[in-house]
């Protein structure tokens, strides 16, 4: 069984407004143009759960592609592939193993950086979280791409990834239904 979470925020001080439409001194303090945080549970193990999640072929987005040039470690760089785009250039920013690591992609003028948090449960269980953030200068260029790519995916894309886990989880009795 597999519970899932979904929240949507902009930064409160501003809800209702875009980082243009602040006063120069307001939009120094809005470090976070957007952001989105899913949770799910699987059924594998923490440990598991950890070792697939870090092994990049184990990642399955269609139609995207992925590759890790090196370790799962802080540093080591990445690439998404998409038909008809441009390669998407990321790097591991940071790594706390077995339980969070953040990836960053630069874009010019901005930051999207992907938070991933994994929390053993009862039974043997874990929690997966993933927050997503779009930061800096020029985020706004990107702001509706983004929204509408995370918002439309997030859940989706994470309810694949626990029932994946739970079902390669050989110590788990029975697969998680997909």
């Amino acid at each position: 069984m597999q519970k899932s979470g979904f929240i949507l925020r902009r930064r409160r001080e501003f809800e209702f407004m875009s980082r243009k439409e602040l006063r120069p001194e307001e939009q120094l303090k809005v470090s976070v143009s957007w952001e989105i945080t899913h949770s799910v549970e699987t059924n594998a193990s923490p440990a598991f759960a950890w070792n697939y999640w870090t092994e990049v072929t184990n990642w399955d987005d269609p139609p995207a592609k992925f590759e890790l040039d090196g370790p799962f470690a802080c540093g080591s760089r990445g690439t998404t592939r998409l038909p008809g785009q441009e390669p998407l250039h990321w790097f591991i920013r940071e790594v706390n193993p077995p339980h969070a690591a953040t990836i960053e992609m630069q874009l010019q003028g901005a930051t999207v950086s992907f938070k991933w948090r994994l929390v053993g449960l009862t039974n043997g269980r874990t929690r997966l979280t993933q927050r997503v953030v779009l930061r800096g200068e020029k985020a706004d260029m990107y702001l509706s791409q983004v929204k509408a790519v995370f918002t439309a995916n997030l859940p989706d894309g994470m309810n694949k990834l626990a029932t994946a886990m739970a079902n390669a989880d050989p110590s788990r009795k029975s697969p998680t239904p997909g």
